[in-house]
């Protein structure tokens, strides 16, 4: 795996996350879009790219290596925030309350407990 990958997207996700909670703290829904809510839709598609990539050279580097590990959970790993976040921009975006951002911010908050689990995956601790 790309070993500074899992810190970049760390950061970026609880940058995302603190960001979700300074719009539940002001009581502003995500939609309407403003200039300040369009950086931190800005910020989570640059997370998603991270991930999609993060995903797409775990899977190649999977294939091509020749120790044990436990592939059905690996993939699971790899998978399941890229598939998170947009669900929950999604989400947010349907919700017309303050807590739109709490889907965010919960979405966010599980993309760095996933990436410890896959580095403790990848590195054979599973």
């Amino acid at each position: 795996m790309i070993s500074v990958l899992p810190t970049v997207l760390t950061v970026l996700s609880l940058a995302c996350a603190a960001w979700s909670l300074a719009l539940i703290a002001a009581n502003k829904p995500l939609l309407p879009l403003t200039r300040a809510k369009q950086g931190l839709v800005g910020l989570l598609a640059v997370l998603e790219v991270g991930l999609l990539v993060q995903a797409v050279v775990g899977v190649v580097q999977m294939l091509g290596m020749d120790r044990e590990i436990d592939r059905l959970s690996f993939v699971g790993y790899l998978v399941g925030p890229p598939l998170i976040l947009p669900v929950a921009v999604v989400w947010s975006a349907a919700e017309r309350t303050r807590w739109s951002a709490g889907v965010l911010a919960v979405a966010c908050f599980s993309v760095p407990v996933m990436v410890v689990r896959l580095g403790q995956i990848w590195a054979g601790h599973a």
